[in-house]
């Protein structure tokens, strides 16, 4: 029978290979984490291999602490960001890191991406956040941790739970979710919201907002304990 570590590694393998599919990295950019709460072990990509090549057995065992576990390959290079979010966002379950087109140029003009349009509150109540620039001294310091603490300090006044995605001030975006097939799903949404919201400015530059009726709308419709969109 197969463990539940061999079942998460082949549900990270999965999603990334699904990254691929979807055309949100290519090469081997970008990355998928799932973590085992229980046993306080994440598992993620292992660095600078094409997804192509990728086996389940590839996948990287790492502790909170960025201790390699299990595995013959390095972990990936953001390895470390995903302990920083594992560790202080208690009901995430999957992280997702790409450097799909849309979103990161948001994240390279260091622009959060309003809320434009219902597609956008559907899945986020407010803004998009972007982070700040890292300051030098943390770039010359731990500076894949420290990617992680600047997503902190950036949800001091978000709620991860409501708002799980992220642009990383001249780097790229971060998704989570409850699994990390969810994670996926996420970054999925956020390349096609930071597209639309491009387009929607080069229409009209002036454009602020949508009207926080519609936003709150079509947020709680599909979120919280009232929801009714979809199947129950």
């Amino acid at each position: 029978m197969m463990s539940s570590l061999q079942k998460l590694k082949e549900q990270v393998w999965k999603c990334n290979l699904d990254l691929f599919k979807k055309g949100l990295v290519i090469y081997t950019f970008g990355n998928v984490s799932g973590i085992d709460r229980e046993r306080g072990l994440f598992i993620i990509k292992p660095s600078g291999v094409p997804y192509e090549e990728l086996s389940s057995d590839d996948m990287v065992v790492v502790d909170l602490n960025n201790k390699v576990v299990e595995g013959k390959l390095k972990p990936s290079s953001d390895t470390k960001t995903h302990a920083v979010l594992y560790r202080n966002f208690s009901n995430i379950g999957g992280i997702v890191h790409t450097h799909s087109t849309f979103a990161t140029a948001w994240a390279q003009a260091c622009k959060s991406i309003p809320v434009l349009g219902t597609t956008h509150a559907d899945h986020a109540p407010v803004e998009i956040p972007c982070t700040d620039v890292m300051p030098d001294e943390k770039i010359k310091a731990n500076y894949e941790e420290e990617t992680g603490n600047q997503i902190l300090d950036t949800f001091k006044n978000f709620s991860y739970e409501d708002i799980e995605m992220v642009l990383v001030a001249g780097h790229g975006p971060f998704t989570w979710g409850k699994t990390p097939e969810q994670a996926v799903y996420n970054s999925a949404v956020l390349e096609e919201i930071a597209k639309m919201a491009l387009i929607t400015l080069n229409i009209n530059p002036d454009l602020k907002s949508l009207k926080q009726a519609l936003i709150r709308r079509h947020f709680y419709r599909k979120h919280g304990k009232n929801a009714y969109y979809g199947q129950k």
